[in-house]
């Protein structure tokens, strides 16, 4: 009978430990947000709790965008609209030189046609 107690007692430390376990698990991604100071934190936590009810179906989903947020450069792409703007000017330049030897260019034409 005292080994009965004992069964019970291990089932239902085992299966609050796997409850309790889940609930910590899902909160993962809200923990990285939290810690990486995620615009989104809130977002990421309530999302955590869906995916609960959803058998954890969104949260690689919300492990992947909890971490893609980093405090220091934002979503990465400050650096890359930075490059872009100097790219776009490289290629003004170049348009610019491209239509002046092309009026060149024309100009030469123009006066071996005479």
């Amino acid at each position: 009978m005292t080994l009965d107690y004992v069964a019970l007692a291990i089932l239902i430390a085992v299966a609050l430990i796997l409850f309790y376990g889940v609930i910590v698990i899902h909160d993962i991604p809200y923990e990285i947000a939290k810690e990486r100071r995620h615009p989104h934190q809130d977002a990421i936590h309530y999302a955590g709790w869906v995916s609960l009810f959803t058998l954890h179906a969104l949260w690689p989903l919300l492990w992947i965008w909890a971490t893609l947020w980093r405090e220091d450069r934002g979503w990465g792409m400050r650096r890359i609209a930075d490059d872009q703007q100097v790219l776009h000017q490289r290629l003004e330049t170049v348009v610019q030189r491209l239509e002046q030897v092309q009026r060149e260019v024309d100009l030469l034409k123009a006066k071996e046609a005479k």
